[in-house]
């Protein structure tokens, strides 16, 4: 009985924690790619989640050398994918697009994608989607991972320590 209840108990806590951590909206595609190179500037920005995402104050913000910052235009949403025009400004180099949702849970969702603008002045569409290196998440992820554990270690302790009376 007392093992019929630690292994009830473990299943009921690996299940809690994964819930948890799955219901938070991550990064999955960018257009442009993580680490992309391009040659021109992008006119549009996408950004694609694994849920659906609500916008945050100052959602989408793209910041480029020497602290340039380039003009974002109104965001749209459609189903998981975030997009909103750019107007470029800036020297060629290194560029990140740092980006704020709200998760469906109402948790902030936050991170960046880096790509490099290696030169030219007109705008293009970059066609390429790959992952992103996104930061939201994942600290979130190991601190549920965490709790979890600590979770189950008391309940298997308590567990273990309970007797039956009458024995």
């Amino acid at each position: 009985m007392r093992r019929l209840a630690t292994v009830v108990l473990l299943g009921f806590a690996v299940t809690a924690a994964t819930a948890f951590t799955a219901a938070h909206a991550e990064l999955i595609a960018s257009t442009p790619a993580a680490n992309a190179t391009l040659t021109t500037p992008p006119s549009r920005l996408e950004l694609t989640f694994n849920e659906p995402v609500t916008l945050a104050e100052n959602p989408i913000e793209v910041i480029g050398p020497d602290s340039a910052i380039w003009r974002v235009g109104e965001p749209t949403i459609a189903g998981t994918v975030v997009s909103a025009p750019v107007t470029a400004s800036g020297p060629a180099g290194a560029y990140t697009v740092v980006y704020r949702m709200v998760s469906g849970d109402g948790d902030a969702v936050s991170g960046s994608v880096r790509f490099t603008l290696a030169g030219g002045s007109e705008p293009t569409v970059t066609p390429s989607r790959t992952s992103p290196s996104s930061t939201g998440g994942g600290m979130l992820l190991w601190i549920w991972l965490a709790a979890g554990a600590v979770l189950l270690a008391a309940l298997v302790f308590v567990t273990l320590r309970v007797r039956r009376p009458g024995r």
